[in-house]
């Protein structure tokens, strides 16, 4: 199981968020007990939001959409993150198998 999927209006993307990360980036992708994640470290602390703040903003330029085009769906709190990138399904598809 691959940790996006499309639906029609983008990609719904699985994610493990390292809050206070040494560096922000995409770290590849790992196996949870629910399939596959994309492992994500964020430099933020896990603070008021501001590590939601950092993933959207670090999805948002990955995948060349506006920041508003992605939005936490699940895990505003948690480290798993379930998150839409809204746009087209087969560019953002494009992208995703990519990293």
């Amino acid at each position: 199981m691959s940790f996006f999927r499309a639906d029609p209006q983008g990609l719904i993307i699985t994610a493990r968020v390292s809050p206070k990360a040494s560096r922000t980036a995409i770290q590849g992708v790992m196996p949870t007990p629910d399939g596959q994640a994309l492992k994500i470290a964020v430099t933020a602390p896990a603070d008021k939001g501001k590590a939601n703040a950092a993933v959207t903003a670090l999805l948002a330029k990955t995948f060349g959409v506006a920041k508003s085009s992605v939005a936490v769906i699940s895990g505003e709190t948690d480290r798993r993150k379930v998150l839409r990138v809204m746009g087209d399904p087969a560019r953002l598809g494009a992208i995703a198998e990519g990293l």
